[in-house]
């Protein structure tokens, strides 16, 4: 059974510990502020329909697509309704064939047990499994599977190497270059098991960072 001892301490006491480790880190923690993370309040299904729903759409348009979508299945967002749409219907919502295919995929192996969702079942695997499992969906790759891990399952230990934020906001706050995905995986070892903790302040280091680089550039 995978150990979720660490799922007990708060991001703010695995902040306080990451901040011994690290004076860089301490500083960012310090300037940024207390890490905060909005909890849930959709199913595990609902957030990944969701997070399908809104790939490469601008905000509004993928608001109103999945408030259509939504209402078309009277709010229950779950496998089975979803399954019961026709194309048709999902495609009036606004949805492109690709990702009708992708929420259909998902439905299916969500009830076929490919893709587990029950807490239970979740409480039993590691976060490398639940990635490899989401990412036999169609349209879920490894940095969709991610976020799902640090927002909606709220684990602490992960590091998406491959977010663009996250790489830039790690070269702005330690001064080196941005590093590559490979370069950056190693750089995160020291902040083991918090690192999702390190990943937010690295898209926080991206925000409050990057105009001062910019200027820099300019000069």
């Amino acid at each position: 059974m995978f150990d979720a001892t660490d799922r007990r301490v708060s991001y703010a006491e695995a902040a306080r510990i990451l901040a011994t480790r690290d004076p860089v880190l301490a500083g960012l923690i310090a300037e940024a502020g207390p890490m905060r993370v909005r909890r849930s309040t959709m199913s595990h299904f609902a957030a990944l329909v969701q997070a399908i729903v809104y790939q490469q759409l601008a905000g509004a348009a993928a608001r109103a697509i999945h408030g259509r979508l939504v209402a078309a299945l009277d709010g229950d967002v779950g496998p089975d309704a979803l399954l019961a749409l026709s194309d048709e219907t999902l495609r009036t919502v606004g949805l492109s064939a690709a990702k009708v295919r992708s929420l259909r995929d998902l439905a299916t192996k969500v009830l076929d047990g490919t893709v587990v969702l029950s807490p239970r079942g979740l409480s039993r695997q590691a976060d490398d499994e639940i990635i490899a499992r989401l990412s036999t969906v169609r349209g879920i790759g490894p940095w969709s599977a991610e976020m799902f891990l640090i927002f909606q399952l709220r684990r602490l230990d992960v590091w998406p190497v491959g977010d663009h934020g996250v790489r830039q906001g790690y070269g702005l706050a330690w001064k080196i270059p941005t590093p590559t995905a490979r370069e950056l995986e190693p750089l995160g070892d020291p902040f083991r098991p918090y690192r999702t903790v390190l990943a937010w302040y690295c898209w926080r280091a991206a925000e409050l960072y990057a105009g001062a680089a910019d200027s820099a550039l300019t000069r």
